[in-house]
């Protein structure tokens, strides 16, 4: 089958199967951790990578193989590397990229532990990291004068403030100084922004946030530009061992067929939620792209296609007030994580943001009043009903 489409929609669908024996539309789940040579000559020839072939599943598998293209597609990368979580993704790209005595540059509003990745298993290492608001562009080459700064690394939005950082004017200036950057693109998906198109090196996502999009997987990806790229944290990933699995990259590639419409339910309730609560007595402030008064919007509207369907919020009284709206809730679950097709809440203080000092948390906007919502594709009047009710409820604590 020709993968040569063009349209994102198309390439949600087509991208990264092949020609099957038998002739399936999806690619087969190839649950086996090892593959049968031919003949000694064959195996051999496989391992040097002289013909195309399969071995053992930890180093290649079809299924994995197929779905790791269909990302790299959509991403508009060269190749990917499957990983069986997240942070499989973000220690393959670390352990790839950095050596004793390097530098990390990274953004001061990150998923916890990727903060505690760095400052704590890569610090032993003497590998040291500035954690700085890499919205502010003069800050950022502040900090990449250190000659040792080797990796830019952010989340745009950033999690759980939104933070916004402009891709394009990063990567010219770590590249100006020598540096990579890094883009964590999991609150977009390449269905709304595609970093490597924009300038940056390296971008990796959490899979089992929208480009799953089922709240059924652990798995993450890493999408490089070129062979070179490839090769390293190939490498890596394969002595590393964070691979993922075949029947996981199965259900991904089987996810990845419906996110573009998926991306855009998610949106447009997102954009009827923020402004509920943003014009909700109850709620302080609201933390979103696609709000006007959002800070850099205008840089978040050039580089991706729409807002997303994270939000974050204040809320009057604090987490006392806070923890009553999420235990008065019915159809917004109380759980960690994001970009399913159910909306969930949660609060990042005492949960994905726990293991980050309160020093730290604090300087980064992440109040013990702070909420994070993830947004999902159910019925809009419904999801206003219910946060409606549930605000409702907390306003008796107050």
């Amino acid at each position: 089958m020709s993968n040569n489409f063009k349209n994102f929609d198309t390439l949600c669908i087509h991208a990264g199967i092949e020609d099957y024996e038998f002739g399936p539309v999806v690619p087969p789940i190839y649950q086996t951790s090892t593959f049968r040579f031919d003949n000694a000559e064959q195996g051999a020839n496989i391992f040097a990578g002289k013909i195309k072939g399969y071995n053992y599943t930890r180093l290649n598998n079809p299924t994995i193989e197929a779905m790791e293209n269909s990302i790299a597609s959509l991403e508009g990368g060269y190749k990917a590397l499957g990983c069986a979580s997240g942070m499989a993704a973000i220690h393959t790209v670390f352990a790839s990229l950095l050596k004793t005595g390097d530098h990390v540059v990274a953004s001061h509003s990150l998923y916890g532990p990727t903060i505690t990745l760095l400052d704590t298993i890569f610090a032993k290492f003497n590998i040291e990291s500035t954690f700085i608001n890499t919205s502010d562009l003069n800050i950022v080459e502040n900090s990449l004068k250190r000659k040792n700064t080797k990796l830019v690394y952010i989340e745009t939005p950033g999690n759980p403030t939104l933070d916004i950082s402009d891709i394009e004017e990063l990567a010219k200036l770590a590249h100006q100084y020598g540096a990579l950057l890094v883009v964590d693109n999991a609150f977009m998906s390449p269905a709304l922004q595609k970093p490597l198109l924009l300038g940056a090196d390296v971008v990796l996502h959490s899979m089992s946030k929208y480009i799953n999009g089922h709240a059924d997987v652990i798995a993450g990806i890493v999408v490089v530009k070129d062979q070179d790229m490839y090769t390293l944290m190939r490498k890596t990933l394969n002595q590393t061992g964070g691979v993922i699995d075949p029947f996981n990259s199965f259900l991904i590639h089987r996810g990845v067929k419906t996110l573009s419409v998926r991306m855009e339910k998610h949106n447009f309730n997102a954009q009827k939620v923020a402004e509920f609560l943003a014009n909700h007595p109850l709620i302080e402030k609201v933390y979103f792209p696609g709000l006007p008064n959002h800070p850099n919007k205008n840089i978040h509207d050039k580089q991706a296609k729409g807002p997303g369907a994270v939000i974050s919020c204040e809320i009057k009284g604090g987490l006392r007030t806070g923890v009553e709206l999420m235990n008065n809730l019915n159809l917004f679950q109380l759980a960690v994580s994001l970009g399913g097709v159910e909306s969930l809440i949660q609060h990042p203080a005492s949960m994905t943001h726990a293991s980050v000092p309160v020093e730290q948390r604090l300087k980064s906007g992440i109040t013990d009043g702070l909420i994070r919502i993830s947004v999902g594709i159910e019925d809009i009047n419904d999801l206003l009903e219910d946060l409606n009710n549930g605000l409702e409820k907390a306003k008796l604590v107050l």
